[in-house]
């Protein structure tokens, strides 16, 4: 959403990280999937796009680590595990990392929310409150761009697994192809919107453009590796 579209409402009341009754604070990654989809669909404003967007890329990354597992124990391939297990290795850091980013993202959104909240009564307190939503807007555009390079870094593990991997895995492979750009094009999404509401222009210009030639190569990666992939179905 738009920064400018937030509309008043009581945090405490509305975002998760506020609403464990015992103040302590509950990461969206220890949820179930269930309570996390339902949170999702829930009034709150958080998690939204850029969580989900990561979760899809943290998704997509442990598919290939799956594919990655398996093809290391695949009957007849015992002399290539340690191949196998290298690209298990790198997949499940980008899917840590991208898990990380689940949460950082709405952390992100919680940040401009209380500096929106801060006190305004005089011209120094305004002019704070100012410089802590342009510091908050502008982690609110770092963070999905670290979504979408961790994404689209996941793709050279997915490509691999769609060339080498166990090819009873293959259309895994392929589904996470599909995940990763899908987290890469919905992070820009919200990239975008916040950089809407940040001063430094400089920055602006530079991140978007970024950002696009991010979005411009993870499409092309997809669009190679479901070749591979329904070429081998």
């Amino acid at each position: 959403m738009g920064l400018d579209e937030l509309g008043p409402f009581e945090p405490e009341e509305k975002i998760i990280e506020y609403a464990i009754a015992d103040g302590s604070k509950k990461r969206l990654v220890d949820l179930s999937m269930t309570a996390f989809v339902h949170e999702t669909a829930s009034e709150s404003p958080a998690p939204g796009g850029g969580s989900i967007a990561a979760s899809m890329g943290a998704m997509g990354a442990a598919l290939a680590t799956m594919v990655a597992n398996l093809s290391s124990h695949k009957r007849g391939w015992d002399d290539r595990w340690e191949e196998f297990s290298d690209w298990a290795v790198k997949g499940k850091a980008h899917h840590d990392e991208l898990l990380r980013l689940i949460d950082e993202d709405t952390d992100a959104f919680n940040k401009i929310m209380d500096a929106f909240g801060l006190p305004k009564g005089s011209d120094a307190e305004k002019a704070e409150r100012d410089k802590a939503i342009q510091a908050a807007t502008k982690y609110a555009i770092e963070i999905p761009f670290r979504v979408m390079q961790a994404a689209y870094d996941s793709m050279e593990v997915i490509k691999a697994m769609a060339e080498h991997g166990n090819p009873n895995s293959v259309s895994d492979a392929g589904v996470g192809a599909i995940c990763a750009r899908s987290a890469v094009m919905g992070a820009y999404l919200n990239v975008r919107i916040n950089s809407g509401e940040l001063a430094d222009k400089t920055f602006v210009k530079d991140i978007l453009a970024k950002g696009k030639e991010i979005e411009t190569q993870a499409m092309a990666q997809e669009n190679e590796i479901l070749k591979i992939v329904n070429g081998k179905i």
